[in-house]
């Protein structure tokens, strides 16, 4: 089975969560992409001074966990009053050297 590179990303720009709520949506999510991934490439988050509270994590998921992901993140954005979560699959393309 062929091997996908998935961006996650979450935010609260529309600034409905509170802090306390963000730290346990960022931390949920933290969670989800750990249990689901076969390898996490990197977490970032937006700067503590940042108007807006943000996330991405970039990973492989374990492809016969893709769904059962899939409706984990689905829930968490309902249970912290999300419209959305991302979920970008990226067409990986390794550049060889010059010369």
């Amino acid at each position: 089975m062929e091997t996908i590179t998935v961006y996650v990303s979450i935010g609260n720009s529309d600034d409905k969560l509170t802090q306390e709520r963000w730290a346990e949506f960022f931390a949920r999510t933290s969670d989800a992409v750990q249990t689901f991934s076969r390898h996490v490439h990197g977490e970032w988050a937006s700067l503590p001074n940042a108007r807006w509270q943000n996330a991405c994590w970039c990973f492989e998921p374990h492809p016969d966990d893709i769904d059962v992901m899939r409706e984990v993140l689905a829930k968490l954005a309902s249970r912290f009053g999300q419209d959305s979560i991302a979920w970008a699959v990226a067409t990986t393309e390794f550049v060889k050297p010059a010369g």
